[in-house]
């Protein structure tokens, strides 16, 4: 026999929907930034910005796509566009034929250099001026258990397009 559900208190029911909303608006916020600054996207300053943390500023379509959190498909829409402007190239995977590598190129790391700046001043005026007093380091802990262990990123509701 399962517990009765409690109801959220009214703190709760305020952080849920500020969540909600701030997980649609923000990501809207960052991309419009950045498009009209840049003529970057928000994905294709991702995938940049993640291969150039990576070892050899190379990494896996696949994996890429995971930390990008698009759909494959996305990915190689992304990359194809990124690819035609020079910023990144795609080669076969060495350890297994089938599989492709995406690969920051010189110029994608200039590009994604002139875009940090952009980045950085709209993270900070969207998120990270809205903070003050907060434990920075609770509040991350926390978001990082909401994308790591709940149940969202485990298990999509079902119709949804994960």
């Amino acid at each position: 026999m399962t517990a009765p559900l409690r109801p959220l208190s009214r703190d709760e029911e305020a952080v849920v929907r500020a969540l909600g909303r701030a997980i649609t608006v923000v990501p809207r916020a960052l991309d419009a930034d950045l498009t009209r600054e840049q003529r970057l996207s928000i994905n294709e300053y991702g995938v940049l910005m993640h291969l150039s943390e990576a070892a050899d500023r190379r990494m896996r379509m696949n994996e890429l796509a995971t930390a990008v959190d698009l759909s494959l498909s996305g990915m190689t829409r992304i990359v194809g566009r990124l690819e035609q402007h020079g910023f990144v190239q795609r080669v076969r995977c060495p350890e297994d034929a089938r599989g492709w590598n995406a690969v920051l190129t010189d110029a994608g790391l200039a590009r994604l250099r002139a875009a940090y700046p952009t980045h950085l001043a709209s993270v900070r005026r969207h998120i990270v001026d809205h903070l003050d007093g907060l434990d920075l380091a609770q509040l991350a802990d926390a978001l990082r258990r909401f994308a790591t262990t709940g149940t969202c990123a485990e298990h999509p509701e079902p119709g949804s397009a994960r």
